[in-house]
């Protein structure tokens, strides 16, 4: 046999074997493999179990008084009846003024902080539960903003401590609707009737029973025009309900 032929035949063998090995890598597992892969799917689904997604807790729309306009935020302008309205930062009557018209998505109905002389804030207070602001809980809000003013969370615990949230949200040119997770919120502690905060950020707060909960403007407004001041339309709290 010539050493021609001898090199054909042995490339010859080589690429056979090449096949064969490659046809075998591409069969399809066997019972074992696939009962194997079936088991560690079911055990990573087992590991990452998706958390559970709060519904509503409350939602407030704002209702505009009879006489319509701008005028002090009342009690009386609550659309949600389960729901109590708490104001802090001015004298009852004063510093937070409703205004805008029910159904004008270009205007809507909404508290201004523009007459507020120093930082104000407006909570709202379940009747009858506590929040659980814990795991995928979330606040939504409808917002317009003028100059450098932000709007934050603010909260009070089941205990009586008050906290503000370094989350902030604005919007210059027009309404916008933003979401803040709490989950990604640090806290820092909260003067209730100064508006103001104090001391270092609370580690790991139990946000598990929050007695109430709102929107605050740590900056004094600049009165009517453009410079300074929030406008808040819709809220919207999403999470768990504890009884109280």
């Amino acid at each position: 046999m010539s050493r021609r032929i001898a090199t054909i035949l042995t490339l010859n063998v080589i690429l056979a074997v090449g096949v064969v090995s490659t046809l075998v890598a591409q069969q399809p597992a066997g019972p074992a493999a696939e009962k194997g892969a079936v088991k560690g799917k079911a055990g990573g689904a087992a590991k990452g179990k998706a958390a559970t997604r709060p519904t509503v807790f409350f939602r407030e729309t704002w209702k505009q008084s009879a006489k319509g306009g701008e005028h002090p935020l009342l009690a009386e302008n609550l659309s949600n009846p389960n729901l109590e309205l708490k104001l802090y930062g001015n004298a009852p009557g004063e510093g937070i003024l409703l205004t805008g018209i029910d159904g004008d998505e270009n205007n809507p109905t909404h508290m201004w902080t523009g007459t507020c002389e120093m930082a104000c804030m407006a909570t709202f207070r379940h009747k009858t539960n506590f929040a659980n602001l814990t795991g995928l809980a979330r606040m939504k809000i409808n917002i317009k903003t003028s100059g450098f003013h932000q709007v934050r969370p603010v909260i009070k615990t089941e205990e009586g401590m008050w906290l503000v949230g370094n989350a902030a949200v604005s919007s210059l040119s027009d309404w916008l609707v933003s979401e803040i997770s709490f989950a990604d919120v640090k806290w820092l502690r909260l003067n209730p009737t100064k508006v103001n905060t104090s001391g270092v950020w609370i580690e790991n707060p139990d946000l598990s029973k929050i007695d109430e909960i709102g929107v605050v403007d740590l900056t004094p407004g600049s009165g009517h025009g453009p410079g300074g001041w929030s406008d808040i339309a819709e809220i919207e709290v999403y999470a768990a309900s504890v009884p109280r």
